[in-house]
C-alpha cells in the first residue's frame, strides 16, 4: 500500500471527519443528563464520546497522524462554534409566551469553566491518543492493532479525565471522590473500545482496502500547531 504524503480529502476521510465532529457536538448535549450505571453516577455523554477515540484510531491507522491532526482541530473548532452559538441563543431574551427557557438553559447554558475544561481536555486527550497510536504503529511495524487501540485509548482517556475533572469540578466534587470518578470514566470508556474492537478492526480493514493506504508516520513533526502538510 502507498504512503500518504498529506491529508487526503477522499470520501471515507470526509465521512469520518464529519462523524467525528457530530460525535463531539452530540456528546456536549448528552453530558447534561446524569445517568446511573450500577453504583456509578455518570453522564449520558459516555454512550457517544468514546466513538471519537475510535474514529481517531482509524484516522491515524489509515491516513496517519497529520490527517488526524487536521480532524482534531476541525472537531475542536466546530464544537467551539456550537457552544458559542448555543450561549448566544441562551442569552437572548425568551418570548413572553415561551415556557421552555429553563430547559433550554440546562442544555445550552454551559458554564464557562466547564466549557474551557472540556475544550482543553479534548485537545490533550485526542492528541495524546493519536500520538501513542502513531508511535506504536511504527515501533510494532504495523502489527498488534488491538493493543495499539487499547493503549492509546487508556492514555488519551486518562489524560482527558486528569485534565477535565479537576478543572471543571475541583471544589465542587470532594477531592477524595475525584480519583474514583476519574478512574471509573477511564475504565468504562476503555471497556467501550474493547467491546467495539471487532467492528473497529473490520472498518480499518475496509478503509485500507478502499483507499489503498496504510500510513507509517516516519520523520514527521508531532507539533500539534504545525500547518506544514509535509510535517
Amino acid at each position: 500500500m502507498k504512503q500518504l504524503s498529506h491529508p487526503s480529502a477522499s470520501m471515507p476521510f470526509l465521512c469520518l471527519g464529519i462523524l467525528f465532529c457530530v460525535c463531539l457536538i452530540t456528546a456536549n448535549l448528552l453530558e447534561v443528563k446524569q445517568i446511573a450505571v450500577g453504583p456509578l453516577q455518570l453522564t449520558a455523554g459516555l454512550i457517544v464520546f468514546p466513538i471519537s477515540y475510535i474514529i481517531n484510531d482509524c484516522l491515524v491507522e489509515v491516513w496517519g497522524y497529520r490527517a488526524a491532526r487536521v480532524v482534531i482541530w476541525l472537531g475542536f473548532l466546530m464544537n467551539f462554534l456550537f457552544v458559542l452559538l448555543g450561549a448566544v441563543a441562551d442569552a437572548l431574551p425568551p418570548a413572553p409566551y415561551w415556557q421552555g427557557q429553563e430547559g433550554f438553559h440546562a442544555i445550552f447554558g454551559l458554564a464557562p469553566r466547564i466549557a474551557a475544561a472540556s475544550f482543553i481536555a479534548f485537545l490533550v486527550g485526542s492528541f495524546l491518543n493519536a500520538y501513542v497510536m502513531s508511535r506504536m504503529k511504527v515501533r510494532h511495524r504495523g502489527r498488534h492493532f488491538s493493543l495499539r487501540a487499547i493503549a492509546s485509548t487508556i492514555v488519551g482517556e486518562g489524560a482527558d479525565s486528569l485534565v477535565f475533572f479537576p478543572l471543571a469540578l475541583g471544589g465542587v466534587v470532594p477531592w477524595e471522590v475525584m480519583p474514583i470518578l476519574m478512574l471509573s470514566q477511564v475504565v468504562l470508556k476503555t471497556a467501550y473500545e474493547v467491546l467495539a474492537l471487532p467492528v473497529t478492526i473490520r472498518v480499518v480493514r475496509l478503509l485500507k482496502q478502499h483507499t489503498r493506504l496504510d500510513t507509517f508516520d516516519r520523520d514527521i513533526s508531532y507539533n500539534i500547531f504545525s500547518t506544514d502538510k509535509n510535517k
